[in-house]
C-alpha cells in the first residue's frame, strides 16, 4: 500500500476529501446536510476536532482539520461511520425522499462488493489525507475548498454556496 496518503504526523494539519460510493448525489436535501453539520459540531465539542475549512458538495466532502488528541485517522473514521449510519437512517425515514429505494439499493450494492461491510456502504473507503506544512499550502487548499462549488457550476461566488441553508458551511483561517 502507498505511503503517500496516510496520517503520518498525528498532530499535523490535514486536507482530506471523501466521497459517497459511486459518487451518488446524496447531499441535495437539507436534512442530509444537517447530519454532516451536526456531526461536525459534535466532533468539535467531544472528539477534539479542530476544523479550519470545509465544504459539503452534492456527493463529497472536503475538510482541513487537525485532531487535538493526535488521532486524526480515528476521528475521521468515527465521523464517517456515524454520518453513514445516520444518513442511511434519515433516508429510510424520510417520507419525502423520492429516491429512497434507489439510494438504498446503491449503498447495498456497494456493501456487497466489500467483505467487511454487513449491509450498506455509504462512504468510499479512501480519504486521501494530505498534510499541510506551510501557510502558502494551507491558503491554496482553503481556496480549493471554497472554489469547489464554483468550479462545479453551482454558484458564481463561493460565499453563496449553501450559506442560506444552514448558515455555517465553511469556516476559514484568518491570516
Amino acid at each position: 500500500m502507498s505511503r503517500k496518503y496516510k496520517f503520518h504526523n498525528k498532530s499535523g494539519l490535514y486536507f482530506v476529501s471523501f466521497a459517497v460510493v459511486y459518487w451518488v448525489d446524496v447531499f441535495t436535501r437539507e436534512c442530509y446536510f444537517k447530519v454532516l453539520a451536526d456531526s461536525i459540531s459534535y466532533c468539535r465539542k467531544a472528539k477534539g476536532m479542530e476544523l479550519y475549512a470545509y465544504c459539503f458538495m452534492s456527493n463529497h466532502v472536503h475538510f482541513i482539520f487537525r485532531s487535538s488528541e493526535d488521532k486524526p485517522m480515528e476521528l475521521l473514521r468515527d465521523y464517517k461511520k456515524f454520518t453513514a449510519n445516520k444518513i442511511i437512517e434519515t433516508i429510510e425515514n424520510n417520507s419525502k425522499e423520492s429516491r429512497r429505494k434507489w439510494l438504498l439499493s446503491m449503498f447495498m450494492k456497494a456493501g456487497k462488493e466489500k467483505s467487511n461491510v454487513t449491509k450498506y456502504q455509504f462512504w468510499q473507503h479512501n480519504n486521501h489525507p494530505i498534510e499541510l506544512w506551510s501557510i502558502d499550502v494551507i491558503k491554496r487548499y482553503i481556496n480549493y475548498i471554497h472554489n469547489n462549488p464554483v468550479k462545479a457550476g453551482f454558484v458564481v461566488n463561493p460565499i453563496d454556496w449553501k450559506i442560506l441553508v444552514l448558515g455555517i458551511f465553511r469556516m476559514t483561517i484568518r491570516f
